[in-house]
C-alpha cells in the first residue's frame, strides 16, 4: 500500500505531515492560498503561497488517481479477474500511467483480431509456440483449423495466434514500463520538412532538418516543432540512433528478451521473430511515440504556462507610478491619437483626438490641443501606448516638453496589450457607456501607467501578451494558473476598498464578481466604507467570506488606523495587548521603527496567535500599508532611433523587457519591434534561467550585436563587452538561430509597415514655427 496522499504530499515538499494536513484541511473548508499563506502560518508551518499552489495542485492529481484506483479495481473484479498479485500492483501504482498499463490487458475494447482468434480456440497455440520454439508452427497449426470460424487454413490460423501474440506482447505492464523509460532517456526527436512546404513554412526554416534528445528537447523549441507539424510544414518522429541501420530496433530486442525469443534455428524462432518486429512496428511504436509526444507537449506546456506566469507576475507587480495626474496617449495614424486625461484617482476628466500624422498632418493643432489639456489639469505624467506610430507620437511629447518646459512633463512609453481588448469589453461599456471605443484605450494607458495591477486585472491575463506559444497550450490550464496569478498578486498588495472596481475586488480572497459588484453598488449607495466592519452590511458578505476578505481589504481613512492596514480584524486583540504594554496609543507605534524593533514578539503570543503572526503584526506596524511593488522608473528611448534601419551594430540603448522565456529576453528599444537578448548573452556568468537576471518590465541597457531587416529580428546583448556583427541584413547563421527559436512563428510583429510609413515626415513637421506659434497660442489660453 502507498502511503496516505497527506504523507507523499509532506516527502514531495519536504514539509512535515501536519503541515500538510492543516492546509489540505483548510482548502477543503474554502479557505484560499493567499489567506492561509498570510494569516494560518501557525496552522501550515509557514508555508508560502508558491508552497501551497503546489500543494493544491498535486492534491487534486493524487485524488484523481485514487478515484481511478478505484474504478480499476471496481472494473477488473466485476470481470472475476482481480488477483492477490494484480490487487497489489494497482494498489501501488504510483501515476496515472503505470495504472493505465497494468488495466490495459482489461479495459473494456472493440472485438479485435486478437479476441475472434481467442473464440476460435487458438490461444493455446499461441502460449505452445511461445512457451517451446522447437515446435513446428506449420504442423501445430494443423490441429487448430476452423473453417466456420474464419481459420480454414494453417496460414490463418498462425496469422490468429500472432495476433494473440502481439497483444499479449503489447498489454504487458512491466514491457511497456521499461520501453517508455528508454525511450523517453534514447529518443530522437526528428523533424523534417514536408515536401513542396519550404516555400510556404520558411519561417519553420531552422526546423526543416533537426534532430534532438527527447529528453532534453526544450519547452520553446518542443512548442515551435509542435506548431510546424500542425501548420502541415513539419513531420515529426520520434526515433533512436542506430550505428547498424539494418539491425532489429533496440526495442525489439527488448520485447524478445522479455518473452525469451531467441534466434537458435529453431522450427518457431523465425515465425516468433516476426511476432516480435510486427508487435513493435505495428503496436507498441505507435503507441509508445504518441505517449511520449503527447508528454513532451504536456511538459512543454506546463512550462510555457510556468515562463507566462512568472512574466505575469512581474508584469502586475511592476511600479506604479502613483496617484498623479496623466494624459493617455492612443497612437494612431489615420485614425489619430485619442488623448484622455484622468485625475489622480483615475477618473477621466477630458478626451481628445488629434491628427499629427498621415492624411491630415495637423501639428500646429495638434500641439496646441495637447499643450491646452495639460496646462488645464496640471496633467504630470504622459503615457504613450507602444502600437503604431508610438515613435512618431513619444517625438511629438518630447518637443512639446522642450518648447515648454515649465509644463514639467514626464512622458512615458506603456505596453498597450490588451487595451483593445478591455476598450470593446463589457465592463468597458459599463464604465464608459458614453464615450468612444477607441477612447477608452487612452484612458486605459494612462491608468495602467498610474497603478499596472488595477488596471490589468480588467483584461483576460492571456490577451496580456507575455506568453510563450501561448495559443499553443492547454487553454484551461493555462487559464487556472494565471487566474492564481493574478489572484496572488492582487492580495500581495491588497485594495483601497473605497476606490478599487469592480473587476479589482472581485480578484480578493473571498470575494468574487457578484460580491464585488455588491461592494461597490453598496458603497456608491451609501457612501465611502468608514471602517472594516462596515462591510458586514453588504448583501451576501457573510462571516466567512468577512474573514478571507478583510485583511486585504483597505480603508485609509478609518478612524482605526488598522483598518488601512494588513493586519487582519482578528488579529486586533494583539494590537491591544501591545499597546497596553508599551502603554502607548496605535498612531504613536505606527510606523516607529525603532521602538517595535526592540520588542519580543515571544511576550504577545497566545494559544491561536502564535509568534509568526506576531511578527508579521510588528512589521506591520513598522510599515503601514507597504506596498510590496519597486520604485517607479522609466526607459528612455534613444532619439532618433526609431526604425529598424535607424539601428546599427554596437549601438547602446535603453529598453523595457516585454517578456522572459527560457531562452532569453525580449526588449522594447523602441522601434516597432521588440529585440532579442538570448540566455547566453544576458551576464557575464553562465545563466540557466533568464528570469534569475531580469523580469517583464525592467528597464535595462543593451547593445545591438546585429539587425537582420529582410527577417525583422534584432540580436542584443546586456555583455557589453559583446563585439557586434558589422552587417545589418546578412542574415544569422543557422548555427546561431537554431537555438534561439522560430520567432516569426511564435512572436507577433508589433507596429507594422503603418508605424513607419513617413516617420521622418512627421518628424520634420514638428519642427520651425508651425510648432512655436501653435504653443505661444496655447499658452495664452
Amino acid at each position: 500500500m502507498l502511503p496516505p496522499i497527506e504523507h507523499r504530499i509532506a516527502t514531495e515538499l519536504a514539509a512535515q505531515p501536519r503541515q500538510v494536513v492543516a492546509a489540505i484541511q483548510l482548502l477543503d473548508e474554502g479557505a484560499t492560498v493567499p489567506f492561509i499563506a498570510r494569516y494560518r502560518k501557525e496552522a501550515t508551518g509557514g508555508l508560502d503561497d508558491t508552497q501551497l499552489r503546489n500543494l493544491e495542485e498535486r492534491l487534486g492529481y493524487l485524488r484523481e488517481l485514487e478515484n481511478r484506483r478505484a474504478a480499476v479495481l471496481e472494473s477488473i473484479a466485476e470481470q472475476g479477474k482481480l488477483t492477490d498479485a494484480l490487487k497489489a500492483e494497482v494498489l501501488t501504482a504510483e501515476t496515472k500511467q503505470r495504472l493505465e498499463d497494468l488495466y490495459l490487458p482489461y479495459k473494456p475494447k472493440r472485438r479485435t483480431k486478437a479476441q475472434i482468434a481467442r473464440e476460435a480456440g487458438i490461444e493455446p497455440l499461441a502460449t505452445a509456440l511461445l512457451a517451446d520454439a522447437t515446435l513446428n508452427p506449420e504442423a501445430e497449426a494443423a490441429a487448430y483449423l476452423n473453417a466456420d470460424a474464419g481459420f480454414a487454413d494453417t496460414k490463418s490460423v498462425l496469422d490468429g495466434a500472432r495476433q494473440i501474440l502481439i497483444e499479449r506482447f503489447a498489454e504487458d505492464a512491466e514491457l511497456l514500463g521499461e520501453l517508455r523509460e528508454w525511450l523517453h532517456d534514447k529518443g530522437v526527436v526528428a523533424s523534417t520538412v514536408v515536401e513542396g512546404k519550404e516555400t510556404e513554412g520558411a519561417k519553420f526554416r531552422d526546423w526543416f532538418d533537426f534532430r534532438e534528445p527527447i529528453a532534453t528537447l526544450p519547452s520553446h523549441r518542443a512548442l515551435a516543432l509542435l506548431r510546424g507539424r500542425n501548420e502541415g510544414v513539419l513531420r515529426l518522429a520520434l526515433t533512436v540512433d542506430q550505428p547498424d541501420p539494418d539491425a532489429p530496433h533496440p526495442c525489439e530486442t527488448r520485447i524478445a528478451a522479455r518473452f525469451r525469443v531467441r534466434d537458435e534455428g529453431r522450427p518457431a524462432d523465425r515465425w516468433l521473430r516476426e511476432s516480435v518486429r510486427w508487435a513493435w512496428n505495428v503496436k507498441i511504436s505507435l503507441h509508445l511515440e504518441l505517449e511520449l509526444m503527447n508528454e513532451l507537449r504536456e511538459r512543454a506546456e506546463e512550462e510555457a504556462i510556468r515562463v507566462f506566469a512568472r512574466n505575469l507576475k512581474d508584469l502586475l507587480l511592476a511600479a506604479p507610478a502613483g496617484a498623479r495626474c496623466t494624459m493617455g496617449l492612443d497612437p494612431g495614424i489615420r485614425t489619430g491619437v485619442k488623448a484622455a486625461v484622468i485625475d489622480p484617482t483615475g477618473k477621466l476628466v477630458e478626451t481628445a483626438t488629434i491628427y499629427p500624422f498621415e492624411p491630415r498632418r495637423d501639428v500646429e493643432g495638434s500641439l496646441a490641443t495637447l499643450a491646452a489639456l495639460a496646462k488645464k489639469h496640471g496633467v504630470d505624467l504622459v503615457a504613450i501606448g507602444n502600437g503604431t506610430a508610438s515613435r512618431e507620437t513619444d517625438k511629438l511629447v518630447a518637443d512639446l516638453m522642450q518648447a515648454l518646459p515649465q509644463l514639467r512633463l514626464t512622458r512615458v512609453t506603456v505596453s498597450e496589450a490588451g487595451a483593445s481588448v478591455y476598450s470593446a469589453s463589457e465592463l468597458a461599456a459599463r464604465e464608459f457607456p458614453d464615450l468612444d471605443v477607441s477612447l477608452r484605450g487612452a484612458v486605459s494607458i494612462a491608468r495602467r501607467l498610474q497603478d499596472p495591477l488595477a488596471e490589468l486585472v480588467k483584461i483576460d491575463p492571456k490577451s496580456i501578451g507575455v506568453g510563450q506559444y501561448q495559443h499553443d497550450v492547454n487553454q484551461s490550464r493555462l487559464a487556472k494558473s494565471l487566474d492564481a496569478v493574478v489572484e496572488d498578486c492582487v492580495n500581495a498588495v491588497g485594495v483601497d476598498v473605497n476606490t478599487a472596481s469592480a473587476a479589482l475586488l472581485a480578484r480578493i480572497s473571498g470575494l468574487n464578481t457578484t460580491l464585488a459588484g455588491n461592494i461597490v453598488e453598496f458603497r456608491n449607495a451609501n457612501g465611502p466604507f468608514r471602517s472594516r466592519d462596515a462591510l458586514k452590511a453588504v448583501p451576501r458578505l457573510g462571516a466567512k467570506t468577512f474573514e478571507q476578505a478583510a485583511g486585504f481589504l483597505r480603508i485609509p481613512n478609518s478612524d482605526n488606523p488598522l483598518d488601512a492596514s494588513s493586519v487582519h480584524p482578528e488579529a486586533y486583540p494583539v494590537v491591544e495587548r501591545i499597546l497596553a504594554k508599551v502603554a502607548r496609543n496605535v498612531r504613536e507605534l505606527m510606523g516607529n521603527a525603532t521602538f517595535l524593533k526592540s520588542l519580543r514578539p515571544e511576550e504577545f503570543t497566545d494559544e491561536r496567535f502564535g509568534v509568526p503572526t506576531v511578527q508579521d503584526i510588528l512589521a506591520e506596524l513598522e510599515k503601514p500599508g507597504r506596498d510590496p511593488r519597486p520604485e517607479f522608473r522609466t526607459a528612455t528611448f534613444r532619439e532618433g532611433v526609431e526604425t529598424l534601419k535607424d539601428l546599427a551594430p554596437g549601438m547602446m540603448l535603453e529598453g523595457t523587457v516585454t517578456n522572459v522565456t527560457n531562452f532569453g529576453a525580449f526588449v522594447d528599444i523602441g522601434v516597432h519591434q521588440d529585440g532579442l537578448v538570448h540566455i547566453s548573452a544576458l551576464a557575464d556568468r553562465f545563466v540557466k534561467d533568464p528570469h534569475s537576471v531580469v523580469k517583464a518590465g525592467q528597464v535595462v541597457k543593451v547593445k545591438v550585436l546585429e539587425v537582420d531587416l529582410p527577417r525583422k529580428r534584432i540580436a542584443l546583448t546586456m555583455r557589453m563587452g559583446d563585439e557586434p556583427a558589422h552587417a545589418t541584413s546578412a542574415a544569422p547563421s543557422d548555427g546561431a538561430r537554431r537555438r534561439n527559436d522560430p520567432r516569426a512563428a511564435s512572436q507577433p510583429r508589433r507596429n507594422g509597415a503603418d508605424a513607419r510609413r513617413d516617420s521622418r515626415d512627421s518628424r520634420s513637421n514638428t519642427a520651425g514655427g508651425a510648432m512655436a506659434d501653435a504653443l505661444a497660442r496655447a499658452l495664452r489660453k
